[in-house]
């Protein structure tokens, strides 16, 4: 047999390239806010279970949340929280926020509830998060979507 420099060169260049590309690709994507489940108080102000997704390929700390909730075309108030979060890739985790709503939305959401009928919202502001090991960024969230009322648990929407 004899010795091909060519082919040694080729094999070894070839193995150059795949152990250079072997890293996964972080990228970081704009992240998601829902209401997850929000309950009535018996004071009439709302316990608000708002579920954060991270749909980057690393982990972000959640650092603040500043959104502000409609409910049907009434303003509710703004969800306000610094939870300090960290969720793992393509991820997701629940946060609690108490609100104290303005009237007319109390009215919304009570009407909501005794006519078993669904509750469109909308959440509109900020949440700032800090990629692994980057620096904070601040990210625009707009989104529409609706609750239900749960079965057997008055004054609860999910």
């Amino acid at each position: 047999m004899r010795f091909r420099p060519k082919f040694v060169l080729i094999t070894a260049f070839a193995l150059a390239l795949t152990a250079c590309g072997g890293g996964a690709v972080k990228r970081v994507s704009e992240p998601a806010a829902s209401i997850q489940q929000l309950t009535v108080g018996n004071d009439g102000n709302w316990d608000v279970e708002l579920r954060l997704r991270n749909y980057s390929s690393m982990p972000m700390r959640f650092d603040s949340v500043a959104l502000a909730v409609k409910v049907g075309d009434e303003t509710a108030g703004t969800l306000s929280a610094t939870p300090a979060l960290s969720i793992g890739p393509e991820s997701a985790d629940v946060i609690k926020v108490r609100l104290q709503p303005a009237s007319s939305a109390r009215i919304v959401v009570a009407d909501s509830l005794a006519g078993g009928r669904s509750l469109f919202y909308e959440l509109e502001g900020t949440v700032s998060a800090t990629p692994d090991e980057k620096k904070q960024r601040s990210f625009e969230i707009k989104s529409r979507n609706s609750l239900s009322q749960a079965p057997g648990l008055p004054g609860v929407l999910r």
